[in-house]
């Protein structure tokens, strides 16, 4: 063992702390500390020991000093000589936490060769210090004077305070938002973790905020003034939590969540909620300008036990999203069956283009009815989707996804080839009675695919006559054609193929322009028909609008379809007004085709 050069710590070959020389024991020569003469050997050791800048002392079997150097004695603020006879655990704290203690008795024991652990010490002066304590067993190499006592350790002590605080800094910076100050997302959820798993924390609740319209004074004020904005945020928020002590963070851009570690139930995290929302609706000013910000919130509230913090902050982006979706500067609290509905609806949009092609897609037809004579006049193709989780879907669970995510342009695709085919093989079947069939179009088919061609083609791999094929779209989205739409409807008009209006009566009722469209036939909506079900008392209103459309209609040439006809009387007064097809449940409910074929020739009058 030697000194380093530079006056440092005495180390062995590994880097660590080396052993001090083995004790000499004979004569009158005694242990350093003990006092009383030394030996030539033992007076090498015991300069070597005094002169090492690391602080150190010889540990007895029983955990007693045996000799401390000056080093050990300026860390602790205490002469050396005075500190022989001392417990170690005592001085540098081992016997505070229970595994370090037992590990530091096993040194002791010979079970272990080190111990090596962080304490934290108490000056005499009061200032508190970390250090870094390590405990060496030295080994019993020879006998006689070479020996050293059975049981001795080394124990050195090093001040790491300066590391650990530069530590603290760093990860101060490293878990902190350099605008805001506040926590960052890293620290939320190091927070948030240790909540759920407390024992001691029963619930736990979010409040997951997004301010409003903070894009647009990015935008049109610049970043700096941005940046106080959500400085000044922060400290409202902060305010808000002052009494509850809850966590505030920043989790980027605009993005806060205050963290109710110890949650009372919904009512506490929604009364959060509304102080943020009141707190953020008082203008802010900021270097001349009166800035006046809403904040939408997904609250989360529910037992800590079984939640994860994914989990959690799914939950509350979930409900963020509602409030946004709700109108905005509001909060809105998770709701589990909203959820499930919202996650079905992301099942089945993730799903549906596979679906078409996997074949799950069947089609039902309703008949459309001459209401004079009841004589059948054609279909209405209704797309069904035969799920093999959720069954049987009707349209109006996956359509509006469809046309959300553009898988309407292929679903719609395979609906009009399928419904063309079958109207063919009635066609072939009854040749004397001619049925047109119907296919509902959403815009979105105009504008992401050549529809002109896609039925050009289709009619001509089918062989159906042009004039068999009706397209329905509905009037807002005919009366507000314009550019590629209109183009498609005059061609599609020139190839022979009819155009009905769907749903009339709902949308802009543009009746100047219906003039100018090539539309072949109006569809009333049913909500007209409805006002007819009570005989004894009708709705004056209802038939003078549709008493208006009819004839309208008919002097522009076109032919008139009321839906939802659900009874006789229904029936006879729309003949009577001068309709000219029903479609409702009192001729039939949507069927298969193979009902179709049964009915084609006998007047469909009785469902």
């Amino acid at each position: 063992m030697r000194e380093q050069a530079d006056g440092g710590p005495l180390v062995g070959r590994s880097g660590e702390p080396a052993a001090p020389p083995p004790l000499v024991t004979d004569g009158d020569d005694r242990s350093p500390g003990r006092g009383g003469p030394l030996g030539p050997r033992l007076r090498d050791y015991h300069a070597a020991f005094n002169a090492a800048r690391t602080a150190m002392a010889l540990v007895d079997r029983d955990g007693r000093l045996l000799a401390a150097n000056p080093a050990l004695g300026s860390l602790l603020g205490a002469d050396p000589d005075r500190l022989a006879d001392r417990r170690a655990a005592d001085l540098v704290g081992l016997g505070g936490d229970e595994r370090v203690r037992d590990a530091y008795h096993d040194v002791l024991r010979g079970g272990r060769d080190r111990l090596r652990c962080t304490c934290r010490l108490k000056h005499p002066g009061g200032q508190a210090l970390w250090a870094e304590v390590t405990l060496d067993a030295l080994r019993q190499e020879g006998t006689g004077e070479a020996a050293a006592p059975a049981g001795a350790a080394l124990l050195s002590v090093e001040d790491v305070s300066e590391q650990r605080e530069l530590a603290a800094r760093l990860r101060h910076l490293q878990m902190h938002d350099p605008v805001t100050r506040l926590p960052n997302r890293a620290l939320f959820f190091e927070r948030l973790g240790a909540a759920l798993r407390s024992p001691g924390h029963a619930r736990v609740g979010i409040c997951y905020l997004d301010l409003d319209g903070f894009k647009a004074v990015n935008d049109t004020l610049g970043h700096a003034i941005g940046d106080r904005l959500l400085f000044a945020v922060a400290g409202r928020l902060l305010a808000c939590v002052a009494e509850g002590g809850h966590l505030v963070a920043r989790l980027g851009g605009d993005e806060f969540a205050l963290l109710v570690e110890e949650s009372d139930g919904t009512e506490q995290t929604t009364a959060l909620a509304d102080a943020v929302l009141a707190a953020l609706q008082r203008p802010f000013d900021l270097e001349g300008h009166r800035l006046a910000v809403s904040a939408s919130i997904g609250v989360v509230e529910r037992p800590a036990a079984g939640t994860s913090p994914t989990g959690l902050m799914q939950a509350a982006d979930t409900t963020l999203y509602w409030a946004k979706a709700d109108g905005k500067a509001r909060w809105a609290l998770f709701d589990p069956e909203r959820n499930a509905h919202r996650m079905t609806r992301q099942a089945l949009s993730s799903t549906l283009r596979q679906a078409v092609e996997r074949g799950e897609f069947r089609l039902e037809y309703q008949p459309l009815v001459a209401l004079d004579g009841g004589a059948l006049r054609g279909v209405e193709a209704l797309v069904r989707w035969d799920h093999p989780q959720f069954g049987m879907l009707a349209p109006n669970r996956f359509i509006g996804l469809a046309e959300e995510n553009g898988a309407i342009v292929q679903l719609g695709r395979w609906v009009l080839a399928e419904s063309c085919r079958r109207a063919r093989v009635w066609q072939k079947d009854h040749p004397d009675e001619p049925i047109s069939v119907s296919v509902n179009v959403a815009v979105r088919q105009v504008w992401d695919s050549d529809l002109v061609a896609d039925v050009a083609g289709i009619l001509d791999d089918t062989g159906l006559p042009p004039e068999l094929l009706q397209l329905e779209l509905t009037e807002s989205a005919v009366m507000g054609s314009a550019g590629r739409p209109l183009q498609a409807l005059h061609a599609l008009h020139e190839m022979g193929v009819r155009i009905a209006i769907d749903d009339f009566g709902t949308g802009y009722s543009n009746l100047a322009y219906l003039s100018r469209l090539p539309v072949a036939a109006l569809k009333l909506d049913g909500s007209f028909v409805r006002g007819f079900r009570d005989p004894e008392h009708p709705n004056p209103a209802d038939e003078t609008i549709v008493v208006a459309l009819v004839e309208l209609a008919h002097r522009l040439g076109l032919t008139v379809t009321a839906e939802c006809v659900e009874s006789a009387e229904q029936a006879e007064r729309l003949r009577r007004i001068g309709c000219d097809t029903g479609q409702g449940w009192f001729y039939s409910r949507p069927v298969a085709p193979e009902r179709i074929a049964e009915m084609l020739g006998t007047p469909a009058h009785s469902g």
